[in-house]
């Protein structure tokens, strides 16, 4: 099965989406999964990982909604409050729907990223971790000290760092974040999505060769087995086609990969990551 780990659905007459404004016109539309389905079909993808793009439950509820509609859906990433004392009952609404794969921690979205290590928030996230419940990670670059202090505190979450940690492919900045990242991929459970590499490059003067040293680091730190294709469609449209994101990965991986290496990074590992 080829899965794409990483994509967005959204409507804009809900309103959930105030980073989503006129400024960016090619994002400031409805994109369901009619409009996705032509670049999955071309790429021989069977479906995808669908991932809140807002931090409300209404919009988790309303991705889940969709999903019961579209075969091409297979898991939905939703949004939860750690620090909100009731989420573990938001949670096990969450988890009676049977397209309900995770949820993601926008610590992106966090002034202070250390919020993440205070006792209330690392317990809740505790307790989701010995029950093996997948995690999206949301980190920016700068951020990735917090998050590996919280995997410290955190042994054994099932989790993924979206978008490579987003370092500053714009300014070819490798230093200090694969010496962090390489941190986190000691931790056995945890994972990383090759997706958003596009939006953190120059948009207008990015060339294939701008990612190759990323995605050579992530894979010789996290193996073949712990890696995930993902477009961020339709985020990636700031700055490519669907067509030039599978591109610009595919023109990326070792000479030496196989079909079996291949497999895994196109829809293994999201199925074995996500329970799917």
């Amino acid at each position: 099965m080829r899965i794409d780990a990483h994509q967005h659905y959204w409507t804009m007459s809900r309103t959930d989406y105030g980073w989503i404004t006129p400024d960016l016109p090619v994002l400031y539309r409805d994109y369901l999964p009619e409009d996705l389905e032509p670049c999955l079909q071309r790429h021989g993808l069977d479906g995808t990982i669908v991932v809140q793009a807002a931090p409300t439950a209404e919009e988790t509820e309303y991705l889940l909604s969709l999903a019961d509609r579209s075969e091409s859906i297979l898991g939905v990433v939703g949004w939860l409050d750690l620090f909100d004392p009731s989420h573990r009952a938001r949670y096990e609404a969450y988890r009676s729907h049977p397209k309900f794969v995770g949820f993601r921690i926008m610590i992106q979205e966090m002034p202070d990223a250390a919020r993440v290590l205070e006792p209330s928030f690392v317990q809740a996230l505790r307790e989701l971790a010995r029950e093996d419940v997948p995690v999206d990670l949301l980190v920016k670059s700068t951020q990735l000290d917090a998050l590996n202090a919280l995997l410290d505190a955190v042994p054994g979450l099932r989790g993924v760092v979206d978008h490579i940690g987003k370092p500053r492919i714009a300014e070819q900045a490798f230093e200090p974040w694969a010496a962090q990242l390489a941190r986190a991929a000691e931790h056995p459970a945890i994972y990383c999505k090759l997706s958003g590499m596009v939006t953190e490059a120059d948009h207008q003067a990015w060339t294939p060769e701008h990612f190759r040293g990323y995605v050579e680091h992530v894979l010789s730190v996290f193996g073949p087995e712990r890696v995930l294709f993902g477009s961020d469609w339709p985020v990636c449209l700031l700055a490519a086609s669907y067509d030039q994101v599978v591109d610009v990965l595919e023109s990326s991986l070792p000479a030496h990969w196989g079909a079996e290496e291949r497999a895994r990074l196109f829809g293994g590992n999201a199925r074995e990551f996500y329970k799917l």
